[in-house]
């Protein structure tokens, strides 16, 4: 299929920065995997079978067939893969997402007065279209029935944006799913650096929370730090996923709540598993899955982790920024083809 869908973004609270090296290949094995026995590998394997046919290696085949058919998960993991740890010489970082849960109303009134837009017709893609302040200050997209819904809060809309997909709930008790319809081809900004580069916040007090705490006690200033963001997503009406399913991800499948990563596709494929070690006040060793992709997850070692729909999970995917480090694994014979880039 036609990925166009660029998947949940990290929360504004990437700031980290570090260049990057020429990436470096580590064959490890199961046994360097923190907890690697104690997981659930049936979890990871049904996550896993998801979405395992649409990688296009075609070695990647006969390891989906198997995998569909596996009756023991663990041994199906380690006689199929080799793990991998690739590194480009920026630090681990993980980072939290999830689906919000918005209240909002199919039509503009009283609270309502924040749209929604899908994606005009007179956008091109990959050609940079108006700002976010363009867009937000004049409402040039106001009167061309381009409203999916319209929200009560602009944070939330922003945050909307970052996450890339949620549920819209109307006053009446019904409402909709929306997912990524495009952007305007403007780079990410995050304002949680510059917060910081204003002196409001040092590095450690930023979180998505704090974020939004701040700009709806200083609208003015508030208003002025979103639109440091040029970058502006655009939405679609999704009424194909369940209610019980997790929103579209980049291969425009459901995620998982704690199984499905953002990664950066450069780096690892999407589709292919991956081993998480996740540091921090909640440490997580963990096998999941790269399903989808976002504008602030760039770097080896650099992943979102999926928390989940609604506040909760927002709280608790707004506390993450940790260290720690994540291994691919891939087929034995592919991981092995890597080792001459590494000893030459």
């Amino acid at each position: 299929m036609t990925r166009n869908w660029l998947g949940a973004a990290a929360l504004s609270i990437s700031i980290t920065g570090a260049a990057m090296a020429e990436p470096t290949f580590t064959l490890l094995s199961f046994d360097d995997l923190d907890d690697w026995a104690a997981d659930d590998h049936q979890a990871a394997l049904t996550v896993f079978t998801e979405t395992c046919g649409d990688l296009k290696d075609p070695e990647w085949d006969g390891i989906c067939a198997v995998a569909k058919t596996a009756p023991d998960a663990r041994a199906f993991f380690e006689a199929f893969f080799q793990p991998v740890l690739i590194q480009d010489g920026a630090p681990m970082l993980f980072t939290g997402y999830f689906e919000p849960e918005l209240r909002g109303a199919p039509t503009q009134g009283g609270e309502y007065q924040y749209p929604i837009y899908r994606l005009p017709d007179d956008h091109v893609a990959g050609e940079p279209y108006l700002t976010r302040q363009e867009i937000e200050d004049g409402r040039p997209l106001a009167g061309r029935g381009l409203e999916i819904a319209w929200l009560a809060d602009p944070v939330d809309l922003f945050f909307l944006q970052v996450q890339g997909s949620g549920r819209i709930r109307y006053p009446d008790g019904g409402g909709i799913r929306v997912g990524y319809g495009g952007k305007n081809g403007h780079e990410y900004s995050s304002i949680g650096r510059e917060l910081i580069d204003r002196g409001i916040y040092d590095q450690h007090q930023v979180s998505a929370q704090v974020i939004r705490n701040w700009v709806r006690n200083n609208p003015d200033d508030g208003r002025d730090l979103l639109w440091v963001n040029k970058s502006y997503v655009f939405f679609r009406e999704v009424n194909e996923v369940p209610a019980d399913k997790g929103p579209l991800g980049a291969m425009n499948r459901s995620i998982t709540t704690g199984r499905s990563i953002a990664v950066d596709p450069a780096f690892t494929a999407l589709g292919t598993p991956v081993w998480v070690e996740k540091e921090g006040a909640t440490p997580m060793h963990r096998l999941m899955v790269a399903q989808d992709t976002g504008s602030a997850i760039k770097g080896a070692q650099r992943a979102d982790i999926f928390y989940g729909t609604g506040d909760a999970a927002g709280r608790k995917a707004g506390r993450i920024k940790d260290g720690g480090r994540m291994i691919r694994l891939l087929p034995i014979q592919m991981a092995y083809a890597m080792l001459p880039e590494t000893i030459e």
